[in-house]
């Protein structure tokens, strides 16, 4: 009976993964189809990016006919599709090389910024959010709420500027640049991961501070506690698993904005990431770069909620996938 179990909830897994395999496949080619069209419908207008402003009609002609821009619209399409799935992204016009080689780059650097947002924002804002929601209406509670929407309600670019204006101006500890010229210097990661923290951490606090306080009032929750199991235990086994299903969607929706949502804070701290790349790219009409960014961040973003998806799973088998 048990062996039956396992086979079904095996099965259902596996055709819930196809399923979103299946979204995330179509929806990159949705995307794909909206980006080239937007992009590259013109070829006129691809060359004169290209080329530049001062090119002539002779030249953007001789361009097209030598990089098949004069083919029709669906052999190009399938041309273009199949060089982004083996990674040829083209040749940057601002920096005159391989879009790969800047764009991988500027990926890890993201990643390793956002990684370290996240390994300080997630556990203090759960942490928060739950001493919140077990005191509901409490002092402790209302302290907690107030400081995470005054934090939230502050855009990160005024964060960024007021702690620049502290501990780079007032104090001098910490340099007011991020450029790692001279190599990974963990004192030029300081300032952008606490900008992006104190903007970011609020609304997970508050979210998970709402689900906890639901859970908290639950019947089981009330039982345990009658029964005389111990607070430690009824929080971190029975309450927290379940408070933490509506935080994890919110914390996943992180992964996408520290991707390309964090250019302001890039830009400021002078920080050569993805969101910078993108900034740069579009100044300069950097259009293989623009299309590289944008269907890497759509590819974030889906595969992100997928990750999602399958949490949900392991936090509450109760949730069944169709």
């Amino acid at each position: 009976m048990a062996a039956g179990a396992a086979r079904e909830a095996n099965r259902a897994m596996l055709i819930f993964l196809a399923k979103r395999l299946g979204y995330l496949v179509f929806t990159m080619l949705v995307v794909s189809i909206l980006v080239f069209l937007v992009l590259e419908l013109d070829p006129g207008n691809v060359a004169q990016k290209v080329l530049g402003p001062y090119s002539n009609d002779e030249q953007r002609q001789i361009w097209m006919e030598a990089n098949g821009y004069l083919d029709p619209l669906p052999v190009r399409y399938a041309r273009w599709l199949g060089d982004f799935m083996i990674g040829d992204f083209g040749m940057s016009t601002r920096f005159k090389v391989p879009v790969s080689e800047i764009l991988l780059p500027r990926l890890g650097n993201t990643a390793l910024l956002g990684l370290g947002v996240l390994l300080v924002m997630v556990p203090l804002a759960l942490l928060l959010g739950v001493l919140s929601g077990m005191k509901e209406g409490s002092v402790q509670d209302r302290t907690i709420s107030v400081f995470s929407i005054a934090t939230t309600s502050v855009p990160e670019f005024a964060s960024g500027v007021f702690l620049v204006g502290i501990f780079v101006l007032w104090l001098g500890w910490l340099p007011g640049v991020s450029n790692m010229v001279g190599g990974f210097d963990i004192a030029q990661m300081v300032l952008p991961v606490a900008a992006l923290v104190m903007y970011g951490f609020g609304y997970i606090t508050r979210m998970t501070r709402a689900s906890m306080a639901e859970v908290m009032q639950t019947h089981y929750i009330r039982t345990a506690v009658l029964k005389g199991v111990p607070q430690r235990q009824v929080i971190m086994k029975h309450a927290l698993r379940n408070a933490l299903i509506a935080p994890f969607t919110v914390i996943m929706l992180q992964i996408n904005w520290l991707l390309s949502g964090v250019i302001v804070i890039e830009y400021l701290f002078a920080y050569k990431g993805f969101g910078s790349l993108l900034l740069e790219a579009a100044l300069n009409k950097d259009i293989f770069v623009i299309e590289a960014c944008t269907m890497v961040a759509v590819l974030v973003a889906v595969g992100t909620q997928t990750l999602a998806d399958i949490g949900y799973m392991y936090l509450n088998p109760r949730i069944r996938f169709s």
